[in-house]
């Protein structure tokens, strides 16, 4: 008998435990530091990271839990990575397209931000400076107010240059990105103006936007009207070239069909920019 009620409580110990073990893996808690990945459209691609954003929580992060001098991950839990779609000036300096660990080492006043081939490196003792592909230096500065989730984000988004920022508590990281796609697009609109469709509206735009040959942007968007000759978008874009040309007649003129054919699509927005442009005249 006592044989017998030894082997039940050891099985229904195991049960216990298996049940126990069950539950746990069937727990799903939500993550203190939550991950993210953050995609930003860029030149003729895109860059893409991914990380974990700690929060503040109401302690020190600067010079405490985040130390200076030392290899951070530049986040939480997994390592940060940054993907770029195509070749890019990373704080000044050449990078090729491909995915890489994103590292920083903070200071008080100023950054190092690295660029490796590691992509986990997760403590400073993982951190090989030998896999390096770039090191940066960047001044930090100071916010007016506290950033409680550790964030990444790209701010001020042009054709070929925009600004990654790393922004924790009251202290912010910018680093340049840059992009020289100028040739690659200019080879397109040449491919394009050879074949049967051609790219009269977009190829217009980037000239006008991009300090080309504005006669050029000129005779393309006249094209692109008479093939669109209800697109009001389109005029305005003309009238905008003819501004910059000092052609103020002309530009007020054609200003002002825009904003008929504007009222007509019933679009607010292009009768408001047409009547902004006329009065800058």
């Amino acid at each position: 008998m006592k044989t017998f009620r030894y082997h039940f409580a050891v099985a229904a110990c195991a049960l216990l435990f298996m049940a126990q073990g069950a539950f746990a893996q069937s727990l799903k808690l939500p993550a203190p530091s939550p991950g993210q990945t953050v995609k930003q459209d860029f030149a003729l691609s895109s860059v893409e990271v991914t990380y974990s954003r700690p929060g503040v929580k109401g302690r020190t992060i600067m010079g405490d839990l985040v130390p200076y001098g030392k290899v951070w991950r530049t986040g939480a839990n997994s390592a940060t990575t940054i993907t770029f779609g195509e070749d890019v000036k990373f704080g000044g300096k050449d990078v090729k397209a491909g995915k890489y660990g994103l590292l920083t080492i903070p200071g008080q006043s100023e950054w190092t931000v690295i660029l490796t081939k590691d992509l986990n490196v997760t403590s400073p003792a993982a951190y090989k400076p030998e896999n390096d592909v770039v090191r940066v230096t960047v001044q930090s500065s100071d916010m007016p107010v506290s950033v409680e989730s550790f964030m990444i984000t790209f701010d001020d988004v042009k054709s070929t240059s925009m600004t990654m920022l790393l922004l924790w508590d009251r202290t912010a990281v910018p680093v340049e990105i840059t992009a020289d796609i100028d040739s690659k697009v200019m080879q397109q609109i040449d491919d394009a103006m050879k074949g049967d469709k051609k790219p009269y509206f977009a190829a217009a735009s980037y000239y006008f936007e991009n300090g080309k040959d504005d006669k050029q942007a000129l005779s393309w968007v006249d094209a692109a009207i008479k093939e669109n000759p209800k697109a009001f978008y389109m005029y305005y874009l003309k009238a905008r070239i003819q501004a910059k040309t000092g052609d103020k007649q002309g530009a007020k003129a054609t200003a002002l069909q825009s904003i008929e054919l504007a009222k007509e699509a019933k679009n607010d927005d292009y009768v408001a920019l047409n009547n902004k442009l006329i009065a800058e005249l």
